[in-house]
């Protein structure tokens, strides 16, 4: 008895919550019939005069042709602090200002440290550059010296070897004369292994009488030649008178042997003096004169030589003076590096502003988190400084548009968190290429980034900020115009269409249309002041005429009504079932 008790509670609690989901069914199925057949019967009649219908009436007047779009609060000018390059491909922060601290410009001015980087392995590297740096100016100081005594070692090199030629040219002009030697000179300057004609030379010599020791030479012979002639006439009278005398008993033998030995002594000393001069002519002088011209040749050739040793060693010391010094600067400049990346690791403020991470921006593609202690690459991001004072607003300007924004336009802003305070600004700049879309269903959608400005300065406005951009294009004088919603295009022949509340129901209008905004747009021909149109036209497909679209309303409100009806008695029918079954389950 008692235990049977609980079983029939239990199934009674059980047929209870059936009966609740029974319940709460129906009610859901209801409600959904009841809706559908109230949308069922609103779109079957869209012209039925007692359906609500929306209308606006055309109006004349002005119409300011704007661009709206929305963006996002940027700041124009923004400094972003890197990690400086060092040797090192990694650096360990070792301490870093709060993010969100704002840095005024005296922390500029006073020098205010934002981030720490770890220098040690830097500072251990100084005392070895700097005794590389003392070894390189020792060597740089002894290659100067080199260099300098090279420069007066080939200035004494060559002042000899000038000296030489000079000296040469004189033995020449002293033993040929000046006009000939000249010509000598001169004729045989081009020529390699220059052949010396000495016969012309001597003709030369003998025509000009020239002061030269050639000259001389032949005058010495020649007058010895000459005086010896004399003795030998004075010897041949002395001999004549001899043997007058010995004939006549007045001289000895002896004295006339004496006289036949001076005659025959001078006419050797005349054949001896004439050997001489031909001697001279044929050897002596050719000789004299190609010993001195080759003297004077190799002179020049020593002077060149000199000159190209004195080039070639000039440039050696040249050579080891830019290698010392290079050497020298090579390692000044590895020293001076070295403690501008030390003083590097030390950045301080560059300008005023708020201290935002590099970190913050990336959100979660950041594959380095900025904190203390953190190990970051060289020359990776740190912190970014956007400067707050001038701010802009990065919008997205469709193609139809673009082409009429242009530079300097006004604009009015508004923000989501200030919508009572409108700021101004004008157009920066536009980008010159559309931006891609990475979505694709915005890949047709073509787009231009537009920089807008925010003008005047406004602490209460923050980066990232939603703001509402509109920029005036055009305003239009005493125009008529329409909501845009009110005007829609046929799909056959892409013509703008209206639709004109009348007695008779809607009528079809078609009109040509002038600029737009986003609430309106300009009726150039088709309406007249006052006239209704409908703002939410219907949109069909192909062009009818006005009767035609009469009938077909109608076969259209009768077919309705046949559905209409045929759903309310298949709707009549099921719910009578539904509520059957639920008496039964009650």
């Amino acid at each position: 008895m008692d235990m049977k008790k609980p079983e029939k509670r239990h199934k009674k609690t059980g047929s209870r919550t059936k009966l609740t989901r029974r319940l709460f069914f129906f009610t859901v199925i209801s409600a959904l019939i009841l809706m559908v057949f109230g949308f069922s019967r609103f779109w079957s009649n869209p012209d039925n005069s007692n359906s609500d219908i929306e209308l606006y009436s055309v109006t004349h007047g002005d119409l300011n042709i704007c661009v709206i779009e929305n963006g996002s609060i940027k700041p124009l000018k923004s400094v972003t602090i890197k990690a400086p390059r060092l040797t090192e491909y990694q650096v360990s922060i070792l301490s870093i200002i709060p993010e969100g601290t704002y840095i005024t410009p005296e922390d500029v001015n006073n020098g205010m440290v934002l981030v720490e980087l770890d220098s040690s392995s830097l500072i251990d590297q100084v005392p070895q550059r700097e005794i590389d740096v003392a070894s390189a100016e020792a060597s740089f100081a002894e290659a100067k010296e080199n260099y300098d005594i090279q420069i007066k070692q080939n200035e004494s090199d060559i002042t000899a070897a000038e000296l030489k030629v000079k000296f040469a040219r004189m033995d020449i002009q002293k033993y040929l004369g000046f006009e000939v030697s000249q010509k000598l000179i001169m004729s045989t300057r081009l020529e390699s292994t220059p052949e010396i004609d000495t016969d012309m030379l001597l003709k030369e010599i003998e025509d000009s009488n020239s002061l030269c020791e050639a000259s001389q030479r032949m005058l010495d012979l020649t007058s010895s030649i000459t005086l010896v002639e004399a003795d030998m006439e004075k010897a041949k009278y002395n001999l004549t008178g001899t043997k007058k005398l010995y004939d006549n008993k007045y001289a000895s033998e002896s004295e006339l042997n004496e006289a036949e030995l001076q005659v025959k002594r001078q006419k050797i000393n005349i054949e001896k003096d004439k050997i001489s001069l031909a001697l001279f002519k044929k050897f002596e002088f050719p000789k004299q004169v190609e010993q001195l011209f080759t003297d004077y040749r190799e002179a020049e050739l020593e002077l060149q030589r000199t000159e190209s040793r004195a080039r070639s060693q000039l440039a050696q010391a040249k050579a080891r003076l830019a290698s010392a010094e290079s050497s020298l600067k090579t390692r000044q400049e590895r020293l001076d590096t070295t403690k501008e990346q030390i003083e590097s690791c030390t950045i301080r403020a560059p300008s005023p502003g708020q201290v935002v991470y590099y970190s913050s921006l990336q959100n979660y593609y950041s594959q380095y988190q900025i904190e203390q202690g953190a190990q970051i690459p060289r020359g990776y991001s740190i912190i970014v400084i956007p400067d707050t004072t001038q701010l802009k607003i990065d919008i997205k300007v469709h193609e139809t548009w673009i082409n009429k924004i242009q530079l300097d336009q006004k604009a009015k802003i508004t923000t989501t968190a200030f919508p009572d305070q409108v700021f101004t600004g004008k157009v920066l700049k536009k980008a010159p290429l559309a931006d891609s879309q990475s979505s694709s269903l915005l890949a047709d959608v073509k787009v231009y980034t537009t920089e807008v400005s925010i003008d005047g300065t406004h602490d209460y406005l923050r980066t990232g900020m939603t703001a509402k951009v509109e920029i005036l294009i055009d305003e239009l004088k005493d125009v008529l115009f329409v909501p845009i919603q009110s005007v829609v295009t046929e799909e056959d022949d892409e013509n703008k269409v209206c639709y004109v509340q009348t007695d008779k129901g809607p009528q079809r209008r078609e009109v040509e249309v002038g600029l737009f905004n986003d609430d309106f747009v300009e009726i150039k021909n088709g309406l007249i002041e006052g006239e209704q149109v409908l703002l939410n036209p219907p949109r069909w497909k192909t062009t009818k005429t006005t009767e035609e679209e009469k009938e077909e309303n109608i076969e259209k409100n009768e077919e309705n009504e046949v559905s209409e009806n045929t759903t309310e008695v298949e709707q009549t029918k099921e719910a009578e079932e539904i509520n059957t079954t639920v008496m039964d389950e009650l």
